[in-house]
């Protein structure tokens, strides 16, 4: 696997050395218990999107970490709107990185997750109908499932007027996926946050004033303030940076 674009480290113990695939998984890594991450790229003035989407963001760096978080979880946890928004494709990995995923014990792919209050999922999009393993789909109790959609992916059912989040995490973790990695977008992130189910968040921060106008990296109901420790600072030779806050 290419370095490609240089990753350096900036914080903690300071070195101008690129950082391989390998360095840099041994950064992020794997936690010894339940864990779930968050992972977001935003401009300097907190905007999700530029011209609507996130891929104005992020350059070749960004995608590189990005790959390697997608490596490392057992599932992918997304919601509904970000899917349809971003068209979201099936989640694949290249062979180095399944070989990767066979040296450690886990499935060649993690599982993909969508959470959808409606159900307004369409099971001929790319993300469900070429899926390597099975999708899983949170939902409420009384969303009407389109035709199709249990052929193509698990239709789990938690909570009644919303999906209750603490219970989709427990039933994932019940199928063995322990380690999670969500995208976004914001409305999931922040129903995460009020649920205090948020253990890490990775922030990639772009070199860009977006302006007012687009979203924020959370969004929806207050919820209480959280300390989140810094744990590391990566950064790249145009002004990206990389922050990694976690829980102890």
């Amino acid at each position: 696997m290419s370095v490609g674009i240089p990753i350096s480290r900036l914080w903690p113990d300071p070195s101008g050395e690129p950082l391989d695939d390998a360095a840099l998984t041994a950064l992020y890594g794997r936690a010894d218990r339940p864990h779930l991450r968050v992972n977001f790229v935003a401009s300097v003035d907190g905007a999700v999107t530029v011209d609507g989407y996130s891929a104005g963001l992020s350059g070749e760096p960004d995608k590189r970490v990005f790959g390697l978080l997608r490596m490392l979880c057992d599932a992918l946890l997304v919601a509904a709107g970000t899917l349809r928004h971003e068209s979201y494709r099936a989640v694949r990995l290249d062979e180095g990185r399944r070989a990767w995923r066979r040296a450690h014990g886990l499935a060649e792919y993690p599982t993909l997750v969508v959470v959808s209050g409606s159900l307004d999922l369409d099971p001929g999009q790319a993300a469900f109908a070429d899926a390597p393993v099975r999708p899983v789909v949170l939902t409420r109790a009384d969303a009407t499932a389109p035709p199709g959609l249990t052929d193509v992916a698990d239709v789990v059912r938690v909570g009644g007027d919303r999906v209750d989040l603490a219970a989709g995490l427990a039933e994932l973790r019940g199928r063995g996926l322990d380690q999670l990695l969500c995208e976004g977008g914001p409305h999931l992130f922040g129903g995460l946050t009020a649920a205090d189910l948020v253990d890490e968040v990775c922030l990639t921060v772009a070199p860009l004033l977006a302006g007012p106008g687009p979203g924020r990296i959370t969004a929806g109901e207050e919820a209480a303030v959280r300390h989140l420790p810094l744990r590391h600072v990566l950064a790249v030779a145009d002004g990206v940076l990389m922050l990694r806050y976690a829980r102890g």
